[in-house]
C-alpha cells in the first residue's frame, strides 16, 4: 500500500471512488467554512453603503452613480464568492449547467474589475483637473461608461458559450479525484449519465482564454489602478509642498505644516496598507493559479490539465477574491457622507436606549 492511500475500517485500502468522495467532502466543507462568513460580511457591508447613498438625495450625482454601480458589482461578487472555488473542482454536470456555473462568476468578477477601474479613473480626472472636470466625457455621458463596465465583461465572459471552449478536447466522462495531495482522474463510465460529463474549468476555459484574461485584462487593470493612485499621491505631495512654502513665508515654523505632513503620511500609510490587504492576496492567488496551469500544460496529459484545486488553492482563491472585494467597502466607509444614515440610526437607537428607565431591584 502506498503512502497517502485511504484506509478503511478493516485496515484495507479504500476503493478509489470512496477515497475520491471523501476528499471531495473535505473540500466542500472547507469551501463552505470560508465562503459563507466572507460572503455575508461583503454583502451586508455593501448593502449598508448602498442604502446610505440611496437615502441621501444630495448624493445622487455622477460620481456617486459610478460608485453605486461599483457597490452593486461588489455585492454581486459577494454572492458569487461561494461559486469561485467550485470552478477548480470537477463535478458531474451537463454542459449547459457547466457553462452557467463558470461564465456567471467570471462575468461578475470582470464587471467588478471594470467598475473599479472606472471609479478610479473618474476620481483621477477630478483631481488632476478639477476646473475642467464637468466637461469630461465621463461626467457628461456617464451612462456610457456604466454600460461599458457591464456589457464588455459580459461579452468576453460569454465567449465560451459561443464556441471558444475545450469541450472537444478532454474526454467526456472524466472526473477528478484528490490523491496524495495532488489530483488524479478517475473514469466514470458507470457513474455519469449519458448527458453528464466531468465539469471543470478546463472544459470551459481554454488556456489562451485564461492567459488573455489574466495578462490582457486583469494585470493591466491592476497596474492602471496603481498608476492612477500613485499619480494622485504625487500631485498631493506637490501641492502640499506649495502650501508649506507659503507657511514658511509667513513664519518659520507652523503647526499647520506639521499637521499637513502628518495627514499626508497617514494617507500614504492607509493607501499602502489597503493595497497590501486588498490586492497582494489576490496577486499571489493569480500567480499560483497561472503557475499550476503552466505546470499542467508542460506535462501534456489531459489528466494533468484537468486537476482540481487542492485545499491550498481553495484557501488562496477565497482570501484573494474576498480581499479584493474589500476595496469598495474601504472606499465607502472612508466617506462620512455614505455612512451618515447608519450613524444617525445608531444615534437614535442609543438615545432611545438611554431613555428607557432601568428596572428597580425589589428589596424584600
Amino acid at each position: 500500500m502506498q503512502t497517502g492511500d485511504h484506509v478503511g475500517w478493516e485496515g484495507q485500502p479504500e476503493p478509489p471512488a470512496m477515497a475520491c468522495n471523501h476528499s471531495l467532502l473535505e473540500q466542500e466543507r472547507l469551501i463552505y467554512c470560508l465562503t459563507v462568513p466572507l460572503s455575508t460580511v461583503i454583502i451586508l457591508a455593501n448593502l449598508l453603503i448602498i442604502l446610505g447613498i440611496a437615502c441621501n438625495r444630495q448624493l445622487h450625482k455622477t460620481p456617486n452613480c459610478l460608485f453605486l454601480s461599483l457597490l452593486v458589482a461588489d455585492l454581486c461578487m459577494g454572492v458569487a464568492l461561494p461559486f469561485v472555488p467550485w470552478m477548480g473542482l470537477c463535478r458531474k454536470l451537463d454542459f449547459q449547467s457547466c457553462l452557467a456555473a463558470h461564465i456567471f462568476p467570471n462575468f461578475l468578477f470582470l464587471s467588478f474589475l471594470f467598475n473599479l477601474v472606472m471609479v478610479h479613473y473618474e476620481r483621477y480626472l477630478c483631481i488632476i483637473s478639477p476646473l475642467r472636470y464637468s466637461h469630461f466625457w465621463v461626467h457628461r455621458c456617464f451612462p456610457l461608461p456604466l454600460l461599458a463596465a457591464w456589457a464588455l465583461p459580459l461579452l468576453y465572459a460569454s465567449l465560451p458559450a459561443f464556441g471558444w471552449n475545450n469541450r472537444a478536447g478532454p474526454r467526456e466522462g472524466e472526473c477528478c479525484c484528490a490523491h496524495n495531495g495532488s489530483l488524479e482522474l478517475e473514469g466514470l463510465s458507470g457513474d455519469v449519465g449519458p448527458k453528464e460529463e466531468g465539469c471543470s474549468y478546463k472544459l470551459i476555459f481554454p488556456d489562451a482564454f485564461i492567459y488573455l484574461e489574466v495578462y490582457g485584462l486583469v494585470v493591466p487593470a491592476i497596474l492602471s489602478i496603481v498608476a492612477m493612485t500613485g499619480r494622485v499621491l504625487w500631485i498631493t505631495r506637490r501641492q502640499l509642498r506649495d502650501i508649506c512654502k507659503l507657511h514658511h513665508a509667513v513664519e518659520r515654523t507652523s503647526v499647520r505644516e506639521h499637521r499637513l505632513n502628518l495627514r499626508y503620511a497617514k494617507c500614504v500609510a492607509v493607501v499602502s496598507l489597503s493595497f497590501l490587504v486588498c490586492w497582494v492576496p489576490y496577486i499571489i492567488y493569480m500567480h499560483v493559479s497561472v503557475a499550476l496551469l503552466q505546470r499542467a500544460g508542460t506535462r501534456g496529459g489531459p489528466q494533468e490539465g484537468m486537476r482540481a484545486a487542492s485545499s491550498t488553492v481553495i484557501i488562496l482563491s477565497c482570501t484573494g477574491i474576498s480581499s479584493m472585494a474589500i476595496t469598495p467597502i474601504v472606499l465607502g466607509l472612508g466617506n462620512r457622507e455614505y455612512t451618515d444614515p447608519a450613524r444617525k440610526l445608531l444615534g437614535k437607537i442609543r438615545a432611545r436606549w438611554k431613555r428607557v428607565p432601568k428596572t428597580k431591584e425589589i428589596t424584600l
